[in-house]
């Protein structure tokens, strides 16, 4: 329940020093003025980092069957930028800075675990269903392990790894790859850090046109050593992209 969900977040507060938690909004029925209420009082709760999510509904899931029937709507994308907007603004009230899409953190207490997925660096995926990226022998592999616990294990007894996918990832694939978790940080990309990972530069994975509307229109920002999507821009990321990276 709520209440106890805000108890566990007391207690790690007494013991720990750092910590976060997720929120999910844009919910069914869910008001702006009800989700700064329940906002408010999180953000009260909050050490010095939340993730805040809007809601997304995952294709072959009972909540997507139950979408498809008109068993229950969403906020149209109006009342969502809405409330994206205002979900931001209070997280900011409280010293909490927006650092990517849907991760708000004090100076310092951004994740540095999800970091390493933000800025395509190397993370290792062990348990069941988790993915990584490894560089080995000069080449980046993606793998993947099972995802079901029962036969993960099963895979770990007898070959000594849970894995069910570990192949190379293409240049090509690199390049899409860093620009869809890179351009979520209000940091951006660094053009240099790209190339080195990918062996492409920056302007050889975008479309050349897409580029120059998109920052026409306040959406990207480009210079020699960076790109980075506006405010504006990271809301629109999901239509944008598609169409911007080659």
């Amino acid at each position: 329940s709520a209440g106890q969900a805000i108890a566990a977040i007391e207690l790690a507060r007494k013991i720990f020093p750092r910590l976060s938690f997720d929120l999910i909004y844009a919910r069914p029925g869910q008001t702006e003025i009800a989700w700064r209420a329940e906002l408010r009082q999180a953000l009260s709760l909050a050490a010095d980092h939340l993730s805040l999510y809007q809601l997304t509904i995952e294709q072959g899931t009972k909540f997507a069957t139950l979408y498809a029937r008109g068993e229950f709507a969403l906020p149209d994308d109006e009342v969502s930028a809405a409330l994206y907007d205002a979900t931001a603004a209070a997280a900011a009230s409280f010293g909490l800075r927006q650092y990517e899409i849907s991760n708000y953190a004090k100076p310092g207490g951004e994740s540095r675990h999800n970091l390493a997925y933000w800025r395509y660096q190397d993370y290792a995926g062990i348990g069941p269903g988790a993915h990584g990226r490894v560089s080995l022998a000069g080449q980046l592999w993606a793998t993947q392990r099972h995802r079901a616990p029962e036969a993960w294990a099963e895979l770990v007894e007898a070959k000594g790894s849970g894995a069910t996918t570990e192949e190379v990832v293409s240049q090509a694939d690199q390049a899409r790859e860093a620009l869809l978790m890179g351009l979520r940080l209000a940091e951006g990309i660094e053009a240099a850090a790209f190339e080195r990972r990918t062996g492409m530069a920056l302007g050889e994975a975008l479309e050349a046109d897409v580029l120059q509307a998109a920052v026409e229109e306040g959406y990207l920002k480009l210079s020699d050593t960076r790109l980075v999507a506006t405010l504006e821009g990271r809301k629109r990321l999901d239509a944008l992209l598609p169409v911007l990276v080659r």
